[in-house]
């Protein structure tokens, strides 16, 4: 794939402190944890490790820190393939995730952005002709904002597309929405925008969520419904569900990630928008089965070979 245009990924770059325990615990509650483990994370280095782990190129504009975590968090970039020339040093500390991981694989996560807060539109104009070489660029929302809304004018003015997990879910510029290709919330995210927009509480149907984004201005939207599986709507017409494939979630930490990551790989590789998010569920639901973020995170042999044996939907 060496010829081909690199995914470019612009975000965050995390250390996961994860803690498992029977459940997450309420406020003001003290649990026993059963296990405790450090693994690489970041929403932005988990889907470029995702991609990278798929056989693609992949590029990665962000900043660590120049503490031990960020010596060993960009050497793990490396050793999973991504490109990190653009990964520059911060004074200080890398951005650091606590996870807390329950016995039935749901997760309750605070993210502390350390160097992360530090990403800036002067990287990404000292990085300009890596995104205008770029296939796609993927980027979230553990960046600041401003970088956000500066990635997106870059994009639509040099025709790269741009796709945009808003996570953590945060009001977003109006403007901001007219340079996104492929928006993809997950079900926290959706019902936070959708209450911003029309006021409406707990909307359920995925069709009516997605009718109501793409009127901000976005070319396409797919919502990640967890065990309701996948739907995708766009401009052009397409609105089609693709039902979750089934497994025994271990953590579902960095689902959305390796969604994300397989979306963009399988669109570069010239799958149709429903085959590339089939092909993202496929991958998502192979990494909750396995436990960390990036560790959990599949090849393209194991993702064919799911899509190989479940009927096609």
């Amino acid at each position: 794939m060496s010829g081909q245009k690199p995914i470019v990924v612009v975000g965050s770059i995390n250390i996961d402190l994860v803690a498992r325990t029977e459940r997450i615990p309420v406020a003001g509650e003290t649990v026993s944890g059963a296990d405790f483990q450090i693994h690489p994370g970041g929403k932005g280095a988990n889907q470029a490790v995702a991609a990278a782990r798929l056989g693609y190129p992949v590029r990665m504009i962000g900043r660590l820190g120049n503490d031990v975590f960020g010596v060993q968090l960009k050497a793990q970039l490396e050793s999973a393939g991504v490109n990190t020339a653009s990964v520059a040093l911060t004074e200080g500390l890398s951005g650091v995730a606590v996870i807390v991981v329950s016995q039935k694989g749901e997760n309750s996560i605070v993210v502390t952005p350390g160097a992360n807060a530090m990403v800036s539109p002067q990287d990404l104009e000292a990085n300009l002709d890596i995104i205008r070489g770029a296939g796609v660029v993927l980027t979230q929302l553990e960046i600041p904002l401003e970088t956000v809304e500066y990635l997106g004018r870059i994009c639509s003015r040099e025709g790269v597309p741009l796709i945009l997990d808003p996570a953590p879910a945060l009001e977003l510029p109006p403007t901001l929405f007219k340079h996104i290709q492929w928006l993809t919330p997950n079900e926290t995210e959706a019902a936070f925008f959708i209450k911003s927009m029309s006021g409406i509480v707990g909307a359920d149907d995925p069709a009516e969520v997605a009718k109501l984004l793409l009127s901000k201005g976005v070319h396409g939207v797919v919502l990640k419904l967890g065990a309701r599986g996948v739907y995708i709507s766009s401009q052009a017409g397409v609105g089609h569900s693709i039902r979750a494939f089934p497994v025994k979630a271990i953590d579902t930490t960095a689902a959305g990630d390796a969604f994300n990551g397989a979306f963009a790989t399988a669109l570069m590789l010239g799958k149709s928008p429903v085959e590339s998010a089939r092909f993202a569920a496929a991958t998502a639901a192979i990494s909750v089965t396995r436990a960390g973020a990036q560790p959990s995170m599949p090849v393209m042999s194991e993702v064919e070979q799911m899509l190989d044996n479940t009927l096609v939907r």
